[in-house]
């Protein structure tokens, strides 16, 4: 039920399931067995998924590269498979610095989650060293079908470029997001390996890939702890659906082949709105493989419950307790950002209406909705039904409305900027010096945001000044998030 502007979800969860079934063909084509298939198809949707560089080429360049850590881990973990000692501690690097690697941005990102993943599928396939020739080719394969399905036959981000990740937060030493998360990962996924290895020989990875997606796309302790509680919520209900689609399919191919296509268009296309929705299409799409290699019934399903919980417990206690950052102290820093990003699309609005050519506001605003999505992010464990905190729920709720009011009046100050026509007073002028002095009060918080006496009406958007109106529109909502962010207990916004 989520917006989706210009079907740009539909399309790019349409894409993927050509790209994987196109995969799949060939591998089928080519006489691969069925699990070199079921390789082909997961690599495809890897590439598919993960690669999310600012643009084409620096996307088909990533593409590119997954091979070069793909194929080595693939090797590693199929040699080491009869190995237990050895084969743990060498997912344990192959974890650490797959994490690690976050600090070169989307390409270091993605090349981290396809080297996890390749010590992952192999656990969940059993492979071992004699299937390597055919996993090479069949990964192969599906890079390739995936690369031409991406940037041949629908290349989407032609069109419509990639929304660009807001850089990450600052830090030094252990203190940097990266390093920290590496340790924190790497300990809850040790945890993971010896709890889940006592409930299953077999199939422990499970805890192990679930300490691994939490941790993708979070920052602070409240953001893992509802990461994990969503990844759980996603599991369950997902088994619930395995139990009444999965076991009674029994692995018949086509069937389950429409199915898993069904599966791969859910991922996509709940994964930017809802983790919990995407987990459960992971869910039923797992259980469905396992029912074409055979070896889907009821206990497996509930072990992969168990094995979950397993996982989500020892990531919860690892943000706890290893190099913990409080979740307020991500929030202040987020809405800082995006607070600093409204005066610089302000700032360019006001001289590009000045007549400063040079002056572009668009890729502020754009900026602004990266940086708000994040905001969202970071504060959804205040926002969240069963937190205790009602007092800060309510905040956080003021906080994100305000915020999205403000940020629709940056889109029609820049949109008016953009008008060669638009008009330029003093009135504009000292309406945008109010904003950012806001700003400079909320980011400070070197005293309160003085009152906007000139509040927007409706008399203001009819009389020929729709700039002043938004100006004035962004004023008003600036001055109404001081209450919020200087409400205790602890500051919102991280002093300067």
């Amino acid at each position: 039920m989520a917006p989706d502007p210009g079907r740009v979800r539909l399309r790019v969860s349409l894409r993927a399931v050509l790209g994987v079934a196109f995969a799949v063909a060939l591998a089928e084509l080519l006489g691969l067995s069925l699990v070199a298939s079921i390789t082909a198809g997961l690599a495809a949707l890897l590439a598919l998924f993960t690669v999310g560089d600012s643009t084409v080429r620096r996307q088909a360049v990533t593409t590119a590269l997954l091979p070069t850590v793909g194929f080595p881990v693939l090797a590693l973990a199929t040699l080491l498979h009869d190995v237990p000692l050895a084969r743990d501690t060498a997912w344990l690097l192959v974890i650490f610095a797959g994490v690690y690697a976050r600090r070169w941005g989307p390409r270091g990102h993605a090349l981290g989650i396809f080297a996890f993943m390749q010590f992952f599928v192999t656990q969940f396939l059993h492979a071992l060293p004699a299937q390597l020739p055919e996993l090479y080719a069949a990964t192969g394969v599906a890079l390739g079908a995936a690369a031409i399905v991406r940037f041949a036959l629908w290349p989407i981000e032609r069109r419509v470029p990639p929304p660009t990740a807001p850089a990450p937060l600052p830090g030094a030493g252990l203190g940097r997001a990266t390093t920290r998360q590496a340790v924190q990962v790497a300990v809850a996924s040790g945890a993971a390996l010896v709890i889940g290895q006592f409930l299953s020989e077999e199939r422990w990875y499970w805890a192990v890939g679930t300490v691994w997606w939490i941790f993708v796309n979070t920052a602070s302790r409240g953001e893992t702890l509802v990461r994990g509680f969503r990844r759980v919520l996603g599991t369950v209900t997902g088994i619930a659906a395995g139990f009444l689609v999965a076991i009674p399919l029994g692995g018949a191919p086509v069937v389950t082949a429409l199915l898993v296509a069904v599966c791969v268009f859910g991922i996509f296309y709940t994964a930017a709105v809802s983790y919990s929705w995407m987990i459960l299409a992971v869910t039923v799409m797992a259980s469905l493989l396992y029912g074409l290699l055979g070896v889907l019934d009821g206990s497996l399903l509930l072990l992969r419950v168990a094995e979950t919980g397993v996982g989500a417990a020892c990531a919860g206690l690892a943000v706890t307790l290893v190099l913990p950052v409080r979740t307020h102290t991500t929030n202040d820093a987020w809405i800082q950002r995006a607070l600093l990003c409204v005066r610089s699309a302000t700032s360019a609005s006001v001289r590009r209406l000045a007549g400063e050519e040079a002056a572009d506001p668009a890729p502020h605003a754009a900026e602004l909705e990266a940086l708000l999505g994040r905001v969202r992010l970071s504060l959804a464990p205040l926002v969240h039904p069963l937190t205790p905190f009602r007092g800060r729920k309510q905040r956080a709720r003021r906080v994100l409305v305000l915020l999205d009011e403000a940020a629709r009046e940056v889109r029609g100050l820049v949109a008016v900027a953009a008008d060669p026509d638009a008009g330029h007073d003093a009135r504009l002028a000292a309406a945008c010096w109010r904003v950012e002095a806001a700003v400079e009060a909320l980011t400070s918080r070197e005293g309160a945001v003085e009152p906007d006496g000139h509040a927007r009406t409706e008399s203001d958007a009819h009389a020929g000044a729709p700039a002043l109106a938004h100006a004035r529109g962004l004023a008003r909502v600036l001055t109404e998030l001081d209450v919020p962010l200087r409400t205790p207990p602890g500051p919102w916004v991280v002093r300067s």
